[in-house]
């Protein structure tokens, strides 16, 4: 199959198969989690609401965190299933996922042969990364689907579907949309010492379709909203995100390290050893189109350890480029199927063991994942070793290959069948929010009380409740000096390890605990 430049057909519907099981098990099963998913979905309903798919809101008030294109598609879906549900907030961003995947496994296959480009969709696919950011419903997967599609528009030469695509980036994201892609190509161009390919490339041209494409929605917004827009979105969601930390607490220069090694398992036995052999091993015409997909993932991970905010989804922006690393580098090894690949086996053995025992004590931090970590942390551990014992004993390596995709499967159905739902409560206000709609709000409003919420909380509450409540922002002390100072009769929804970290300054001695449901609380404040 590696000889040839295009998956066939059954082997393409295999792979479009797995992986979208692996994308759509589960996306409508669980709440929408705090704080990142509720801020999206009820953007797009407020959008449906007051009829403005232009300017964004939330709590009915404009605001100004990303441009439009992931809300039209939440919008869209919104709309085909008639009304807000898990599942239609969640299925454009799973498409989007599904598509980036594909687009990998097909361009792969052009430049490495078939055999390349169906295992990169498959390690793509089945990698815990994409299991997780792949269901959920935030901007980063459809971010992930233009920026694949630039990157790989480019090595294939396409270069006005790479600036097209660029564009569309830019209105998922922001200028992030178009730096990205053209530090990487610059990189590669200078490593390789081929930037006269830039004369070639209609850069000129391509950057003002770029900008016709990109533009005209920010001139809106600055039109409308004025230098508002400008401080927020460039100044906050861009700058000061690069520059100070969001979540201080992760602001180490090693936070992605075990993001990506966690991210890419069960692959990432093979992911130091595929990284070196893409370095040492490839020749040629093939050693520089490697050296591209190098460039691509190591540009990802600098940035972002340089830039002072991290998240767990920005990794999702180099999975292609690994993903076609641990490919190659696979396909490799099933043609040399005779010799006992120790490193592979080595490596494999390690993470499987290290992730089958953290999965078992699992219930260590959280009593509900008890029962699924057992099952899964045993079913690691077993499918560990025998992945170790095909690969030096029975030399089956396609075997191998293929236990680590039922590694994949497993993992995915287990954790989102099971453990997620059980758990969801701990990371969705939902059900504290439709309790509060329920048995306090209409008497809150005939006595006159306000209602405040966690930032974290909030988007949560209003997207389930459309109640939009006043904002505590625990980290900012104006926020805390206003609650404590309203002298008002109030509940307030709040995480209870907020509350006991936060309990002086957000003058809650006398609070009363109303109810509480996994960490999440309702208070009732009487102050006179």
């Amino acid at each position: 199959m590696n000889d040839e430049k295009n998956l066939a057909w059954p082997v393409y519907l295999v792979l479009l198969g797995l992986i979208s099981f692996q994308i759509l098990f589960g996306i409508g099963g669980t709440a929408l989690l705090d704080p990142d998913e509720p801020v999206y979905a009820e953007t797009a309903k407020e959008m449906i609401r007051f009829g403005d798919y232009l300017s964004p809101r939330i709590y009915n008030e404009f605001w100004y965190d990303k441009p439009p294109i992931f809300y039209w598609l939440v919008v869209a879906s919104l709309k085909i299933f008639g009304g807000f549900s898990e599942l239609a907030a969640r299925i454009p961003a799973a498409l989007m996922a599904i598509g980036s995947i594909l687009m990998t496994a097909l361009a792969s296959a052009r430049l490495f042969g078939a055999r390349t480009g169906f295992w990169s969709g498959i390690v793509m696919g089945t990698s815990i990364i994409l299991m997780y950011m792949g269901k959920a419903s935030v901007t980063d997967s459809t971010l992930l689907f233009f920026m694949t599609a630039a990157l790989f528009s480019f090595i294939h030469r396409q270069y006005w579907l790479m600036y097209l695509a660029c564009g569309l980036a830019v209105m998922t994201k922001g200028p992030i949309g178009v730096v990205f892609p053209a530090g990487i190509v610059f990189f590669y161009l200078l490593v390789t010492r081929q930037l006269e390919q830039l004369f070639r490339m209609h850069v000129l041209r391509g950057l003002l379709l770029v900008v016709v494409v990109g533009l005209p929605w920010y001139l809106y917004m600055y039109e409308i909203h004025g230098m508002a827009f400008i401080y927020e979105f460039i100044g906050f969601h861009n700058v000061s995100r690069f520059t100070a930390p969001l979540h201080p607490v992760r602001a180490h220069w090693w936070f992605y390290l075990p993001v990506v090694i966690l991210g890419f398992f069960p692959w990432t036995g093979l992911l130091i050893q595929s990284v070196k052999n893409a370095f040492r091993r490839s020749f040629g015409e093939e050693a520089q189109t490697l050296a591209f997909f190098q460039i691509w993932w190591i540009f990802v991970l600098v940035f972002f350890s340089i830039a002072q905010t991290k998240q767990v989804s920005y990794m999702l922006l180099l999975t292609p480029a690994l993903s076609t690393i641990i490919a190659w580098n696979l396909a490799r090894m099933l043609e040399d199927w005779r010799q006992t690949h120790f490193a592979w086996a080595g490596g494999s053995a390690v993470m499987f063991l290290l992730l089958g025992l953290g999965w078992l004590m699992s219930g260590d931090s959280l009593a509900p994942l008890a029962e699924g970590g057992l099952w899964l942390g045993a079913i690691t551990l077993i499918l560990g070793a025998a992945i170790v014992y095909s690969i030096t004993a029975s030399h089956n390596l396609i075997f191998a290959a293929w236990l680590h995709v039922l590694a994949g499967v497993v993992t995915m159905v287990i954790a989102f069948g099971f453990m997620m739902p059980a758990i969801e409560g701990h990371f969705s206000v939902k059900q504290v929010a439709l309790n509060y709609a329920a048995n306090y709000h209409a008497a809150a409003e005939a006595e006159g009380r306000a209602l405040y919420i966690d930032k974290q909380l909030r988007p949560g509450v209003m997207l389930y409740t459309d109640i939009p409540g006043i904002e505590a922002d625990t980290n900012h002390a104006e926020s805390l000096a206003a609650l404590r100072t309203d002298a008002r009769p109030k509940y307030i929804i709040m995480r209870d390890s907020m509350y006991r970290k936060m309990m002086t300054q957000l003058g809650a001695e006398k609070w009363q605990l109303v109810e509480e449901r996994d960490g999440l609380c309702i208070f009732k404040d009487d102050k006179e």
